[in-house]
Order: C-alpha cells, then sequence, then structure tokens
C-alpha cells in the first residue's frame, strides 16, 4: 500500500460560497462548487469547504492514492486491522474513496485520484449553485 501524499482538509463552513470567494482571495484555485460544498486547490493540496447539512462526510483530512487497486488493499488491510470503515464509492469524476476513523474519533479519507485530474479543468459549478 503505497500512499501518494496528505491531499486534503475538509471543513465545515457556515457558508460555503463566501468561505470559497475568501479561500479564493488568499490565491487558491477553485476546482468545483456546488450549493453545500466546494472544493479548492494550491498546487497539489486541496481544501474542502462543506456547508453544515453536507451529508456525505464531516470534517476530515485526505490521504491520496495513485492507484485504484491501492484503495481495494488499503480498505481490506484497514478492515482486517479492526479500523471503522465505510464502503468504497466510485465517484463520477473517477476517483474512488471511502471514510474512517482513527482510535481518537477522528475522520480520514482514502482517495484513489487519477493522475492529471484537475490540472487545467475549468472550475465546475452546479446549476444550483450558479442559479
Amino acid at each position: 500500500m503505497q500512499m501518494k501524499r496528505l491531499g486534503h482538509v475538509a471543513v465545515c463552513v457556515e457558508d460555503v460560497a463566501k468561505a470559497a470567494e475568501f479561500y479564493q482571495n488568499l490565491g487558491m484555485k477553485l476546482v468545483w462548487q456546488d450549493s453545500d460544498w466546494a472544493y479548492l486547490k494550491a498546487g497539489e493540496d486541496g481544501l474542502a469547504l462543506m456547508s453544515p447539512d453536507y451529508d456525505q462526510a464531516g470534517p476530515h483530512f485526505g490521504f491520496v492514492f495513485s492507484d485504484r487497486a491501492e484503495i481495494d488493499t488499503a480498505y481490506e488491510k484497514l478492515k482486517a486491522d479492526g479500523v471503522k470503515v465505510g464502503k468504497i464509492h466510485d465517484h463520477r469524476d473517477g476517483t474512488a474513496s471511502f471514510y474512517g476513523r482513527d482510535p481518537f474519533g477522528n475522520w480520514f479519507e482514502y482517495l484513489y485520484e487519477p493522475d492529471g485530474l484537475f490540472d487545467e479543468k475549468e472550475v465546475v459549478t452546479s446549476a444550483v449553485a450558479s442559479a
């Protein structure tokens, strides 16, 4: 199991649009924005901004893997080691991930991110966020 890097931190914010604008003004690039969450990057490092109503995950930090098979291997190893993990999800953008908790209750995500996924892509914004 070869972890590529610590890829992102996810935090809760009261106003996703306002927070996204704030972090863009600090120099981050907006990659994705929806009504209940946004994702920004600074180089290879990401910041996820989640509204209190976002029901997919809470505050967490994400570890990136460059090989999809490594997610399956890591998942099985963590389960065998007794670590609490959720199901693996394959996402519409080609990524795959699962969430778990460390022994102290902190959430983490293991994320497969294909190389070049966010390279020079235009910002993707849902119809809800742009309405």
